[in-house]
């Protein structure tokens, strides 16, 4: 399970491009850490690293179940996330929990934290999986 999480987290190219960290994965939850790099954003990390970062953080706490098996296939179906501090220079945490885990749908609730603790988005997520 643990192995599936890091390919996803760390050892897919967009993932190491953002220069994404495993933190911790277990059954059902992840936390991943963004560092922060000029490209993310001068004046204020861009919306955009912010929304990547949520979606591989909910992406991975789906996939970490053992239920999910080694030919399974996941896409998000869509997310809805709210901005709640302005980020201006500082790493991010994001931490991803399964809310339910249906048949083929799972819905999870995703907080970013920065540097200081302050939480700055959170985000409900749904994905498809075929575990």
């Amino acid at each position: 399970m643990l192995e599936r999480v890091r390919a996803i987290a760390v050892d897919q190219a967009f993932a190491r491009h953002l220069g994404i960290e495993l933190v911790r994965a277990e059954t059902d939850l992840a936390i991943l850490r963004l560092p922060y790099r000029d490209f993310l954003g001068d004046d204020r990390v861009n919306g955009g690293a912010i929304s990547a970062l949520v979606d591989l953080a909910a992406t991975c706490a789906f996939w970490a179940h053992p239920r999910v098996g080694t030919n399974a296939r996941g896409a998000t179906i869509g997310f809805s996330i709210n901005f709640l501090e302005l980020v201006v220079g500082t790493d991010l945490e994001a931490h991803a929990r399964v809310r339910r885990r249906g048949g083929s749908i799972c819905v999870g609730d995703v907080s970013v934290t920065d540097a200081a603790g302050r939480e700055v988005a959170m985000a409900q997520v749904t994905y498809k999986l075929n575990p």
